[in-house]
């Protein structure tokens, strides 16, 4: 045992400070091989999807009569960029590497009714246009004007167009950005000349341009955008308004500047955190109070435990046991099957089958697999992760149930890999549907839900039979004490071990545990924020598993010296009582932080946060489980029991 030790700790060690560096800085390994470019190169700028935070309804670049190249083609997507809603296509925005140039005309537009519209919606909606250059996406850099030394902001995509009034007025009107100053800053490499992108940032203007004479497409030269005379676009002075009948014309300059930044670190301004102290000291804080905690209730928990086993083996006499009282008296009863014991094994096969995931997932993130670079690489993680973990699912469900000396391990094993995935998939289904008929590009086409199917029933189903399998032809676990034949009656409990107060208690401290970075893991999912930091997730879900173990470990002995034996029986687990903290707490940040106003979207965000809610509740339900199952038969094994 002595010879593992030094091993095991410097695991820990090195996970430890993975966790902590890329908690720091946001560590990550890019995933994606650099690119050189010389000079006079082409570089093409690809259109990503139209997004906003006040719908939650992304659009493809082209639902908005922009400018259209001949053929559009689309990018090589994988599953968690289709289930995102990125739909990346090129465009007429084509640069040179390291070649300037002012004023180019992409192309002009005479708007119809429909297409007025369109775009008026868009604004008032406040969709921002996503395009993306070597992997880089497209950024608005934003000074604060309060604090000249502050770092500055990055935001993600550019507005597609703004409201205001012309001076004078106070008729409000639309007005678009149809002209872009793109800035692309590089990386030379002195010996090679060869250069790497390491920014893609612009400024967006609207300007109603004017010509002489008639159209001729990119010969026209502008009177307001025109290199040769000196005139550039620097202000919105003059806008271009969003009116049926009216031409757009759209332009734009490109720059490029040489940095220091290297390759390498070229994320690093993206994932900048303005509020990094206030994150810091929350989870700190957080980590504090919750170690804190876990000490007193492991103090009490060992010193009680170890006076109730001291005094119940010390007992002499038959008529010295039948007087006391406790948790040592239901020993006939604590191991008996619970009533509905085939769904328990279900959820605890599902729960094993999440922590796997998370965990797996995690240790991934940490080691920098699945950066933000990588689009959709983190979602494609997890689902093909979870179908693979569901080899673990039908183990623990078949072993469960071997325990409980069931034989219908067949009909729990099915249960176990359509249950939950089948009330997701449901949820999601109908969600899907309310997309689709928004006619948004975050619906799910059929062959991507067709793909998900296989990926379920190929590879998910088969592996929780194959893990059922194994498991069920394992020998049973045996009960450290036997089980009576009649069942023991149980006395009536206190109002506070009633099981609603049980509940309640019960998910506060897990839900507080993590709710701090639940702000910050919603606000990136729902507000268009990059998320990175998985050093300080990893941290946090370690807290949670060991804060759900030790208040189930607690509810449970409170319980079993009431004499109530149906721990198992708990529905719903204490510890995964948190999850409706959670939805609560979704409802909050809903009416507090976004600013929601599309009934269809209220439901795309409640219908999604449910399921996030439901795997929660799953998870926590089975960390407190098994934490209770083996607290229960160690400290029965310790007493003796005549």
């Amino acid at each position: 045992m002595a010879t593992h030790e030094p091993l095991s700790l410097a695991l820990v060690l090195v996970v430890a400070v993975l966790a902590l560096a890329g908690a720091a800085r946001g560590f990550y390994l890019p995933g994606v091989a650099p690119r050189d470019f010389r000079k006079k190169d082409q570089l093409a700028v690809k259109v990503n999807q139209l997004s906003s935070i006040k719908t939650q309804l992304p659009y493809s670049y082209y639902s908005l009569p922009f400018c259209r190249p001949g053929t559009i083609v689309d990018s090589a997507e994988n599953l968690g960029e289709v289930l995102r809603g990125d739909r990346i296509e090129n465009s007429l925005y084509v640069f040179e590497m390291r070649e300037p140039r002012l004023c180019l005309i992409v192309c002009r537009t005479v708007l119809s009714h429909e297409g007025a519209k369109d775009f008026e919606e868009k604004i008032d909606d406040e969709y921002r246009i996503n395009m993306i250059l070597d992997n880089l996406p497209l950024v608005v850099p934003i000074k604060r004007m309060d604090d000249h030394e502050a770092p500055t902001v990055y935001q993600h995509g550019v507005h597609v167009g703004v409201k205001g009034q012309y001076s004078g007025s106070n008729e409000e009107k639309h007005f678009i950005h149809n002209h872009f100053s793109f800035l692309v800053k590089y990386h030379r490499d002195e010996n090679t000349d060869l250069a790497r992108i390491v920014a893609f940032e612009v400024k967006p203007f609207s300007v109603k341009h004017e010509y002489d004479g008639d159209w001729k497409d990119s010969e026209t030269r502008l009177k307001t955008c025109d290199p040769h005379s000196r005139r550039l676009v620097v202000d919105s002075d003059s806008p271009q308004e969003v009116e049926a009948g009216k031409e757009i014309i759209f332009s734009y300059d490109v720059n490029f500047e040489e940095s220091d930044i290297k390759w390498a670190s070229r994320w690093d301004s993206y994932l900048l955190m303005t509020d990094d102290q206030i994150h810091w000291f929350s989870i700190v804080n957080s980590l504090m109070i919750v170690l804190f905690l876990s000490g007193m209730l492991a103090m009490i928990m060992l010193r009680t435990l170890y006076r109730d086993i001291s005094k119940y083996n010390q007992l002499e006499s038959q008529e010295e046991a039948q007087e006391e009282t406790g948790w040592k008296l239901v020993h006939g009863d604590v191991f008996r099957p619970p009533a509905r014991a085939d769904l328990l094994c279900v959820y605890v096969g599902t729960g094993v089958q999440f922590f796997g995931m998370l965990l797996v997932t995690l240790l991934f993130a940490i080691l920098g697999l699945l950066s933000p670079s990588n689009r959709g690489g983190l979602m494609t993680a997890m689902l093909l992760v979870w179908a693979f973990m569901g080899v673990l699912a039908g183990y623990a469900a078949a072993r469960l149930h071997r325990a409980f000396r069931g034989t219908e391990w067949k009909k729990v094993t099915l249960r176990t890999a359509l249950m939950f995935p089948g009330a997701a998939f449901a949820v999601f289904f109908v969600l899907n549907a309310l997309i689709w008929g928004e006619r948004s590009s975050g619906a799910v086409p059929f062959t991507t839900m067709t793909a998900l199917v296989l990926l379920w029933f190929g590879i998910s189903v088969p592996l929780v039979f194959a893990g059922s399998y194994l498991g069920f032809k394992q020998p049973a676990m045996e009960d450290p004490v036997r089980t009576n034949k009649i069942p023991r009656p149980i006395p009536e409990q206190p109002w506070y071990m009633n099981p609603a107060v049980s509940v309640l208690i019960g998910g506060i401290l897990p839900f507080g545990a993590v709710f701090i970075e639940l702000f910050f893991i919603l606000t990136s999912i729902w507000l268009h924020q990059f998320y990175y930091i998985f050093g300080f997730l990893f941290l946090v879900f370690a807290i949670l598993v060991v804060t759900c173990a030790e208040i189930a470990v607690v509810l449970c002995y409170f319980q079993l010296c009431g004499e109530d034996y149906e721990w198992w029986g708990s529905s719903p687990p204490p510890a995964g009582s948190s999850a409706l903290y959670l939805f609560l707490y979704a409802a909050f940040y809903f009416f507090t932080k976004l600013d929601i106003t599309k009934v269809v979207s209220g439901v795309l965000y409640f219908g999604y946060m449910l399921i996030a809610s439901y795997a929660f509740f799953v998870l926590t339900g089975t960390i407190g489980f098994f934490a209770c199952f083996c607290f229960t038969r160690l400290i029965y094994s310790s007493v003796k029991i005549d």
